[in-house]
């Protein structure tokens, strides 16, 4: 009798279970491995920098807000730059250190998520990137920089579409040159990126997911102040919602080795989200 109280017991609780937790590993099939379809740190757009590795370490804390209609979050993040061959190469480490979000249950069932909310504290994608400078101060070429981009399957949340759960690796080449440049510390410099972007995906007959990587922009600088606004994409082989673009601006303040900086990105297409970001850079030479 114990027995069969026990089972009964057993079957109840399980039935009092919500669907999403019932049914969640059922749904990892339908994910969609796409910008569209993840949460907004799940595929990271690459920075435009100029055609310059830099030359000093720098250590940067940031805080991030993304909004549209469905899904709200927030998060922290951090990166880690360091520069060889004075300033010819580099290495940056980057890593979302904690995550928070809230769906409607309208995105929820759209995305196939289990849950509206996370009911643990989770963490994000570490990124490992290496930089090597190809040209600089030439008089008539531009400066590029080639840039090999790795991000690891570190994230947590795959039930509810945050991270993949799946390697992605990207390469491009950067380049910048100066339009303007005077002796009293103002500069003008287009930018561009072009590159290929790849992640791995659920799907059996496309285990991989392979896109162009693209970006242009302008940076202007005066004193202490430096205003940067580029449009950047990534246009992926599915078409399945893995087209995003976006339209990055960026104000920063640089007071000895101490940058404040604060960033507005507007998502259009399969971008879905409005960023905006504060962030404090201490350098290192």
């Amino acid at each position: 009798m114990r027995r069969v109280t026990a089972l009964a017991t057993i079957l109840l609780s399980a039935a009092a279970l919500p669907v999403g937790a019932q049914g969640w590993r059922d749904n990892m099939a339908l994910l969609v491995y796409s910008p569209r379809y993840f949460g907004p740190n799940a595929f990271p757009m690459p920075d435009l920098h100029g055609g310059r590795v830099g030359s000093r370490i720098e250590a940067e804390v940031r805080g991030e807000y993304h909004y549209y209609t469905g899904d709200r979050t927030s998060n922290l993040s951090g990166r880690f730059f360091y520069p060889f061959v004075k300033g010819r190469a580099g290495a940056e480490i980057s890593f979302i250190y904690k995550e928070n979000y809230t769906l409607t249950p309208e995105t929820r069932d759209e995305r196939h998520a289990a849950d509206t909310q996370s009911p643990v504290a989770y963490e994000g994608d570490i990124v490992i990137s290496s930089f090597f400078q190809l040209l600089e101060g030439h008089r008539a070429l531009p400066d590029a920089v080639v840039r090999f981009s790795l991000k690891t399957a570190s994230g947590d949340r795959l039930c509810d579409a945050r991270f993949t759960d799946a390697a992605a690796y990207w390469i491009d080449l950067a380049f910048g040159k100066d339009l303007v440049k005077s002796a009293g510390n103002s500069f003008l410099r287009i930018q561009a990126m072009l590159g290929f972007y790849c992640w791995m995906t659920n799907d059996v007959a496309h285990r991989q997911n392979d896109a162009a990587l693209f970006g242009g922009g302008l940076t202007g600088g005066y004193r202490r102040f430096t205003l940067s606004s580029d449009l950047s994409g990534i246009y992926g082989y599915e078409n399945n919602g893995d087209r995003p673009l976006i339209f990055r601006n960026k104000l920063a303040f640089e007071t000895g080795n101490n940058i404040l900086s604060a960033c507005y990105h507007h998502g259009m297409k399969d971008r879905l989200y409005d960023t905006y970001s504060l962030s404090y850079t201490r350098c290192f030479h």
